[in-house]
């Protein structure tokens, strides 16, 4: 699944300044995918993900700065920081796996601090969005197998791993993404070797498993909304303060062009 609609993106006229925003104002980015979940072979991609702090001042003006950005680099997207926290309290599973990646490329003060409000981010509301993200998948993968007979089966692996990731999630109240010793068995259903009727089987033990777990989660009813809010604020305004009038980055995304929002 695509982590957001290309459409709310930085457009074509302002991409020179979107690009310096990712470059210049990156806070934190990791590698995603087959890498952060241990399931990586030789022909795996290098998925990755980061969060940008757009300059404070952009916001004063009608043309906003992006909400997120693809690229520069292939196989590469990041969030502005706002737009990254909405997402994580609404607990969607992919910025969610992204504050739990093992495979961190770069970090700064406000990104530590960003990672440290994990745990604020996460409430009994996985249960329902790590759900219906895996009922979609499943949907698709039905609709394979009745028009050719068998599911593409590397999208099959990567739905066993997302609903271990959430039953484990329910039962212990942290999200881990590597799939440890599972490696080997999730490869096999990659590879086909594994029955379409028995992988079918796991999936319904496994979303059966993350049902029970949802009963007696330790995770809290809802996110810590407040304590995002008050980082969300504080960054925000030392931003501001710190931001020359003619800031470089803040001139050139305002020349780039207009940006499209949500």
């Amino acid at each position: 699944m695509p982590p957001e609609n290309p459409k709310n993106s930085a457009n074509p006229e302002n991409r020179e300044g979107a690009v310096r925003l990712v470059r210049d104002h990156t806070i934190y980015s990791c590698v995603m995918g087959s890498r952060a979940f241990g399931l990586a072979t030789d022909g795996s991609d290098t998925d990755r993900r980061g969060v940008f702090l757009a300059p404070t001042p952009l916001f004063w003006r009608f043309e906003k700065p992006p909400t997120h950005v693809e690229g520069p680099g292939e196989e590469q997207f990041s969030w502005e920081l706002e737009r990254f926290c909405e997402l994580a309290l609404r607990g969607n599973p992919n910025i969610l796996e992204c504050l739990h990646s093992p495979l961190v490329e770069h970090v700064d003060g406000i990104g530590r601090e960003l990672l440290s409000l994990r745990g604020a981010f996460l409430s009994r509301h996985v249960h329902g969005t790590f759900t219906r993200y895996a009922l979609g998948q499943r949907r698709k993968l039905d609709a394979d197998v009745r028009a050719t007979g068998a599911p593409r089966w590397k999208h099959a692996m990567h739905l066993l791993r997302l609903l271990i990731s959430a039953r484990d999630l329910l039962r212990t109240g942290e999200l881990r993404i590597d799939v440890g010793d599972r490696r080997e068995s999730l490869l096999a259903v990659k590879r086909g070797e594994v029955p379409w009727a028995e992988v079918e089987g796991w999936m319904v033990r496994l979303a059966a498993e993350a049902e029970e777990a949802g009963r007696g989660t330790p995770l809290p009813p809802e996110p810590d909304r407040a304590r995002v809010a008050d980082f969300l604020y504080r960054v925000r305004r030392a931003s501001a303060l710190e931001a020359e009038p003619h800031h470089q980055v803040v001139q050139g995304v305002v020349r780039g062009g207009r940006v499209r929002q949500d």
